[in-house]
């Protein structure tokens, strides 16, 4: 495929309204893991920590979402699942945020439309699980989010095959960075995407959810 667009990262700031960024020192390599979190659990606090040793980050970002356009049932309220994460990830280089909900965005797209711009000394790198790699072509705009940042990726148990297949994947293969670099994934301009295998728990939020361990 031929190489990205340069247009996108356009976005005014009027657009966020009152609302007041983060403030963060420029040149920090900072991870975005954005989620229902309904409910956050021990699964994604061992994916943030790996995140932050394997792709050397200084930071990770929960971007804590009102809601997922791909999933037919509300979540619980917001105000719920950000004290849950609060609660559950501890970590002095962690910030659980609802960033999502203060811009009024609905995609990832938007989201990274409007915070990038903001940010033009940082060095950002979208994070996701293997699952979320599989159906990554059915997000809004996907291409685009893959031309704005980078990409980490971290396998879950059983779900490291249909990940590398995936249409995403396969269209982004040549932009791949072998897993023995993933440190310098936030250095890379985009697109650029690393896949890294860990050894992790089978937790996942729909179980815990089906278990009535979490009650929307």
């Amino acid at each position: 495929m031929k190489g990205c667009s340069r247009s996108f990262g356009t976005a005014r700031l009027a657009e966020a309204g009152a609302w007041t960024f983060p403030p963060v020192r420029p040149g920090r390599r900072v991870g975005l893991l954005g989620g229902s979190f309904d409910p956050p659990h021990q699964g994604h606090v061992h994916i943030t920590r790996e995140a932050l040793k394997r792709f050397g980050l200084d930071e990770v970002w929960w971007l804590v979402s009102p809601g997922n356009p791909l999933k037919p049932e509300a979540p619980a309220t917001l105000e719920r699942r950000m004290a849950a994460a609060r609660a559950i990830m501890r970590h002095p280089r962690v910030r659980i945020t609802d960033i999502e909900a203060r811009l009024g965005t609905r995609y990832t797209a938007e989201t990274l439309h409007k915070l990038l711009p903001h940010y033009r000394g940082m060095r950002f790198v979208w994070l996701m699980g293997a699952d979320n790699l599989a159906g990554f072509h059915r997000w809004e705009r996907w291409e685009e989010i893959m031309c704005m940042l980078p990409v980490g990726v971290i396998a879950r148990p059983g779900e490291r095959i249909a990940a590398r297949r995936s249409p995403a994947a396969l269209r982004f293969r040549r932009y791949r960075l072998p897993a023995a670099r993933a440190r310098l994934l936030a250095d890379c301009p985009p697109p650029a995407w690393c896949f890294i295998n860990i050894p992790m728990t089978d937790l996942s939020s729909t179980a815990i959810r089906m278990r009535g361990e979490w009650i929307r």
